[in-house]
């Protein structure tokens, strides 16, 4: 679905010209780029399939990672573009980030004259301006919606990156009331954007998304994003934008005023005058304290009809059908008058009989006893051991190495590896967070190899994990004097889930190197899914 990932050429904030971010002013004399066209291939892996944006030089793509088997998109441009520079350092900074919460760059690259950018692709997802094509969110949604996008939007500051760009083609609905945002720091790299207040910049622009979203208009009357615009109130010889709570009617008061408070008119609207939010931060501390608004109740009949979908199980495979509901036969009436009284008081007699007859029984065996008080042992006599018995007990693990082979930014945590064999319960190596219990479908697996120095006899390994976390035993070749590279290189010896998992082989088998390889990930407080492991123990 293109209109999920590519922007539209000629979108532009809406704002007014003092706090809307400025483009250069000079116009780009981008070079002559590379022709590229549907089935192009960058660095013998990206496989260009269908062309979503052409704007100042530079063109998005909608592509393949031929390596992984995945959809990604991609931006290009010349190596000489004024801009490669910009872009280039911004998609690198945002890869650090690591916030679930925005699309990843996966990865950042120029060579062969050019310079391309690549983020995951979200299928399942829609942007918000094709949501609220059909309709505003209700309160609850809008609430989740804003409340998500200022606190990305905040921790992202907090590491000097901003948006620039925020608008309701680049946040976009994964699920219901899950957000993710696209574009940080690169849209506007692209495009040569700027603004003098950042954080300013970025908090009036939530505060138009909270806007569309609960009056489906855009709040400034020129209109943006396939919405319509909003005419102003007048108030003596001031205009006045409108509130959502005048636009529409049912909605909720409270977000209509952050909504105002985040808007570039300072917060003033026909009846009040508050101070401005200023910064994400503000507001998602405000968006926090207020009283968590409830879902609307569902349908009878949308209960009826529901089936999850697979971007909400994590998988990638078809959904299975749910289980019948079964209703449970209705009771058989009782019986009434008399009759129904003497079977009461007869079925009550013949239990009240069928219990004094079983204990009499009882009591009876126990009295029949022989008397001695003696009871008869069978023993059998021990085997005579005819080998020395096997090594048991821990084996002493001289290093851990994190094992993520499918990243190409640095991997998950690998300073925090070590914990996992220091004997400390209260450290731990941990992922990073993802979307779906299976790396967000991005990754087949990821797990930490074991170094025990030479090669030993190895029966199990315990895990202590955080979460119900299901992993596998994997164990390199016996004459490996280096841990492989490929997962698949390593033999499966036995797989199960939980937080303290005793993995065991069936047969012991000698390996320098064990890997702990978790095939899924468990959920954490926050919704997302992440890994955590404290302690690692590998016996004979």
């Amino acid at each position: 679905m293109p209109e999920a990932q590519g922007a539209t050429a000629g979108e532009a904030a809406a704002g007014p010209a003092e706090a809307r971010p400025r483009r250069a002013e000079k116009a780009v004399q981008a070079p002559r780029p590379v022709e590229l066209h549907s089935g192009h291939r960058l660095a013998r892996r990206y496989r260009l399939e269908e062309c979503i944006t052409r704007l100042d030089g530079f063109s998005s793509w909608r592509a393949v990672d031929e390596k992984l088997r995945r959809a990604v998109g991609v931006h290009v441009l010349p190596a000489g573009h004024e801009r490669a520079s910009a872009v280039l350092s911004a998609a690198r900074a945002t890869a650090l980030l690591g916030d679930p919460r925005f699309v990843q760059v996966l990865d950042a690259v120029e060579e062969s004259r050019q310079v391309y950018v690549v983020h995951e692709w979200l299928a399942d997802a829609t942007p918000l301006s094709t949501v609220l094509a059909t309709g505003p969110l209700d309160p609850h949604e809008a609430q989740a919606m804003a409340t998500q996008v200022a606190q990305a939007m905040a921790a992202a500051h907090r590491k000097d990156l901003a948006h620039l760009r925020l608008t309701p083609a680049t946040v976009l609905r994964t699920g219901p009331g899950q957000f993710r945002i696209r574009g940080l720091a690169v849209d506007a790299a692209l495009r040569g954007i700027t603004a003098d207040n950042p954080r300013r910049t970025d908090t009036e622009a939530i505060g138009a998304l909270l806007y569309a979203a609960l009056t489906q208009r855009w709040p400034y009357p020129e209109g943006a994003h396939g919405l319509q615009g909003v005419a102003g109130l007048s108030k003596g010889s001031r205009n006045f934008l409108a509130a959502p709570e005048q636009v529409r009617a049912g909605v909720h008061r409270g977000l209509s005023e952050l909504a105002m408070r985040a808007l570039v008119n300072e917060g003033a609207t026909a009846a009040s005058q508050k101070p401005p939010y200023t910064t994400p931060q503000e507001l998602a501390e405000a968006l926090a304290a207020m009283p968590r608004i409830r879902p609307s109740a569902p349908t009878p009949t949308a209960l009826a009809g529901f089936q999850p979908t697979t971007y909400q199980r994590g998988t990638l495979g078809p959904s299975r059908p749910a289980a019948p509901v079964r209703v449970p036969a209705a009771a058989a009436p009782a019986l009434p008058g008399r009759t129904g009284t003497v079977l009461k008081w007869g079925v009550s007699a013949l239990l009240i009989a069928a219990l004094g007859l079983g204990s009499w029984q009882l009591a009876d065996a126990l009295l029949k006893g022989d008397g001695s008080g003696k009871t008869t042992e069978q023993t059998s006599p021990s085997p005579e051991p005819s080998q020395p018995p096997p090594a048991t007990g821990p084996i002493a693990v001289q290093d851990s190495i994190e094992f993520d082979p499918e990243s190409t930014l640095g991997g998950q945590n690998p300073e925090l590896v070590g914990n996992v064999i220091d004997g400390d319960p209260d450290t731990d190596w941990h992922t990073k967070s993802f979307y779906g219990p299976h790396f967000g479908n991005y990754r087949s697996g990821l797990g930490i190899i074991l170094d025990l120095g030479e090669t030993q006899e190895v029966g199990s390994v315990t895990v202590n994990a955080v979460g119900d976390t299901p992993m596998e035993l994997r164990a390199a070749p016996a004459d490996a004097t280096e841990p492989p590279g490929d997962p698949d290189d390593f033999e499966v010896l036995a797989s199960g889930s939980g937080e303290t998992v005793t993995l065991s082989a069936e047969e012991p088998v000698e390996t320098r190197f064990v890997l702990v390889w978790l095939t899924d990930l468990p959920q954490s407080d926050d919704g997302q899914y992440r890994g955590r492991i404290t302690d690692i123990t590998v016996s004979h």
